[in-house]
């Protein structure tokens, strides 16, 4: 099954881009709660390329890595990559009057129902359109 979430960031398409593929800026909005962090993050942009981003949570109970490889990379309009456990998943910019509209569409996993994996991609989603549109950020 497939899993499709997306939001708008009241950003231009660059910034977007660039947020969403930057280690540094990924360990600064890659987390679905306040009691989760990614702590480091690293990306080889280019098809073939491997990314990998560590989720923990705050209070050191949980953590895991999220990592795979990059399928297409297409600058400023879409990214696709297979995580390491086999799902695939891809990412569009779009630009709107408003901003640039971010589409995730990913492989539901087996553990944990699909409302809740809708619900925590989502809420990793929004955080980002909060970071590039937090005043200063740049």
């Amino acid at each position: 099954m497939k899993i499709t979430v997306d939001t708008l960031a009241r950003t231009d398409l660059q910034t977007a881009w660039d947020a969403y593929s930057n280690p540094d800026d990924i360990v600064r909005w890659n987390t679905a709660s306040p009691d989760w962090h990614s702590p480091s993050s690293t990306v080889d942009l280019r098809e073939g390329g491997r990314f990998n981003t560590r989720m923990e949570a705050r209070d050191g109970s949980a953590g895991f890595d999220f990592g795979g490889t990059y399928t297409e990379v297409v600058p400023q309009s879409r990214l696709a990559y297979r995580m390491d456990d086999g799902r695939e998943a891809t990412v569009r910019f779009e630009e709107e009057a408003e901003g640039v509209r971010v589409h995730v569409t990913f492989d539901a996993e087996d553990q944990n129902p699909a409302d809740m994996q809708r619900d925590g991609w989502q809420a990793i989603l929004d955080s980002f359109a909060r970071h590039v549109e937090a005043p200063g950020r740049l």
